[in-house]
């Protein structure tokens, strides 16, 4: 099942996306909500409310899909999380998770741009699996975290390289706006394994990135434990689990976004996110 949060004109709302066509949630007995998802009752509500409201149906290119998390509490990246990853940077396989933070002003809607920053001339994409957390998680053992999770999402980390590498952190070439496409589709736990899951980012057509969550040095539930055990987890908080080898910055030559671009950045069972790239207007 895959949850939508779109708009025909209006207020946002959510729906649930079946083939080409998106069901409208209205008229539920409750909201949906991030701590809702994580409830096996409440997906079964909503199976039958689409059952019975498909005649309501819209053609999912007659209406703007949006983020399905806009205003996340926090965003946590885990960096070098994937065994191709460290490969074609020869770095040693981490012992923990390496944690950074990106801005949640970052986030922005599947078919908006992404804005390359007139000061920033290593613009990079990519691919992640983006856990959305649904319930209140304070130092939470590794086998139970997935009870945690409301759902899957695919998110595009875009990265101002020349600004990391210059900062010798990653707080500003992360979270410069429009850094952080998320979407299309918000998959809840449950409706696929988050550690087994094919991962894909296109530049243009051409493939860039092309992998599998099983090359996770730490999966989901390791990635949840370790990040519980130092910060409280929300709902609506979102993790953006790392990305495999193929990135632009570690191309020979090097291979970076630029305005006239459209990135891709597809997930197993999330669908597929895309972003033009733009320059920015001074």
């Amino acid at each position: 099942m895959q949850f939508v949060r779109y708009t025909g004109g209006g207020a946002p709302q959510w729906g649930v996306r079946r083939d080409d066509a998106i069901v409208p949630l209205t008229g539920l007995r409750e909201d949906v909500s991030y701590q809702q998802l994580t409830s096996p009752g409440f997906l079964r509500v909503v199976e039958d409310a689409v059952d019975a409201a498909e005649d309501r149906s819209v053609a999912v290119e007659s209406v703007d899909v949006l983020a399905p998390v806009p205003h996340p509490g926090k965003i946590i990246c885990v960096g070098l999380n994937y065994h191709d990853h460290a490969e074609e940077q020869n770095e040693d396989v981490p012992e923990r998770p390496l944690l950074f933070g990106k801005a949640d002003t970052a986030v922005t809607n599947p078919g908006d741009p992404i804005v390359h920053p007139a000061e920033v001339e290593e613009v990079d994409y990519e691919v992640e699996l983006g856990v959305v957390v649904g319930r209140t998680a304070r130092d939470v053992p590794a086998e139970d975290a997935r009870d945690y999770v409301a759902g899957y999402t695919a998110i595009n980390d875009v990265s101002g390289r020349d600004a990391q590498f210059d900062d010798e952190q990653f707080f500003r070439g992360k979270s410069y706006d429009t850094f952080a496409p998320m979407g299309p589709t918000l998959v809840p736990e449950g409706y696929l394994d988050p550690n087994d899951l094919d991962v894909a980012c296109r530049v243009n057509g051409e493939t860039k990135q092309s992998s599998n969550t099983e090359e996770f040095i730490f999966d989901v539930g390791e990635v949840v434990e370790y990040i519980s055990g130092i910060t409280t987890l929300r709902p609506g908080d979102v993790i953006s689990t790392g990305t495999p080898g193929g990135v632009g910055i570690f191309r020979d030559p090097p291979e970076l976004l630029a305005p006239g671009d459209t990135v891709d950045v597809e997930i197993e069972g999330i669908g597929t996110l895309t972003n033009p790239v733009v320059a920015e207007r001074r």
